[in-house]
């Protein structure tokens, strides 16, 4: 089967570009017909852009992608006005399965076609139209390239020796890239309102069932955060719930992330391995690293502290309709994984300390 390159990386604006099911002029309608509420609409439309599953079998791998991408924006609006989407157009239903299979991701779109993948300017495909979608949906745009390249970087940190200066170096940029994040859900305090996503975007988000499973809908939470996590420090330092999130959340990420997933999820994390380094090492080679490694914990920190902040806002009852965010986490989740961060933070930064003790002493 011809899967996409994603080993190669996906080109997001060409996928973009391509309008395989022509919908452009029904997904600009789209937000109308969700204003109304009109379920009859949404089904109409929806069922006049299904391709068959021979028409599927005829796209290239990037008109897989962006076939799923217009089909998703749709039954994520038939989910949100109460229906099923594969019992309100059985068509449906083999058509997500082919799809799936032909980009090798589950059946339904994910957070990468809502927004890597969704075209700019007046072909952005929208459930509402809210100019603070848009905001949204550019969060992530921006700072997933960033988060993709942590995890890159995360894979070469894996095979190096932390008292190899290219480790403190490569540990560093990790930093720098997950600044985005932090950049990210700043720019979201500053133009969302939490009372606009937890009522008018949040309910577009909502599970569908596909061939007997429940699928989630294209959950920001499915970024690979999870992932940088797992390499960084949550292998071996988690807790039973946070595990059970990544490893759930992991399931709509890429492939080649998945893949890495596995080969990550049983440690050693690189915390592990630089506390290993320096508790055999009394002149200090890996101080470096350890720096770089307490300097990219933070950085988690202030983005999980702003995350926490901005969910307990959008999930209070008098604002919220949901108790859990789009991607299956609680408010209460997302407080355990910031404490458990902070934890390994400073256990780190105290053997940091130990270490540069020494090798003061040493001098």
């Amino acid at each position: 089967m011809n899967f996409p390159d994603y080993e190669s990386g996906i080109p997001d604006d060409a996928v973009a570009a391509l309008d395989p099911l022509h919908a452009d002029a029904v997904c600009a309608r789209l937000p109308a017909m969700n204003e109304r509420a009109d379920l009859s609409a949404v089904c109409t439309s929806l069922r006049t852009i299904i391709p068959t599953t021979e028409q599927v079998a005829a796209f290239d791998p990037l008109e897989c992608l962006a076939a799923m991408r217009d089909i998703g924006i749709l039954l994520g609006s038939v989910k949100r006005h109460g229906a099923e989407p594969v019992l309100a157009v059985p068509e449906l239903e083999p058509v997500l399965l082919e799809l799936g299979a032909r980009t090798d991701l589950v059946p339904r779109d994910t957070v990468h076609h809502y927004t890597c993948w969704n075209p700019r300017g007046i072909r952005q495909r929208m459930y509402t139209g809210d100019p603070q979608e848009t905001h949204l949906i550019d969060s992530v745009r921006n700072a997933m390239p960033r988060l993709g390249a942590a995890v890159t970087i995360c894979a070469r940190l894996m095979r190096l020796d932390p008292a190899d200066p290219a480790f403190a170096e490569s540990m560093n940029v990790v930093a720098d890239h997950l600044q985005a994040m932090v950049t990210s859900i700043s720019d979201v305090v500053a133009q969302v309102s939490p009372v606009y996503f937890a009522r008018g975007l949040r309910p577009y988000f909502e599970a569908i069932t596909v061939a007997g499973t429940e699928y989630l809908g294209p959950a920001a939470a499915n970024m690979p955060l999870a992932l940088v996590d797992v390499a960084l420090w949550a292998s071996d330092h988690g807790h039973e719930s946070y595990d059970c999130f990544h490893r759930e959340s992991i399931s709509y990420s890429l492939p080649p992330w998945r893949r890495l997933y596995t080969g990550w999820r049983r440690g050693p994390s690189l915390a592990e391995v630089i506390s290993t380094a320096i508790a055999e090492d009394d002149h200090g080679p890996v101080q470096a690293a350890a720096e770089a490694l307490c300097r990219a914990l933070r950085v988690l920190i202030v983005f999980r502290g702003k995350h926490v902040t901005i969910a307990r806002r959008a999930y209070e009852e008098e604002v919220g309709l949901y108790r859990e965010g789009s991607g299956g986490g609680t408010v209460e989740l997302l407080a355990r994984i910031l404490r458990l961060t902070r934890d390994i933070a400073a256990e780190v930064g105290v053997r940091h300390q130990r270490l540069a003790a020494n090798v003061r002493r040493s001098a």
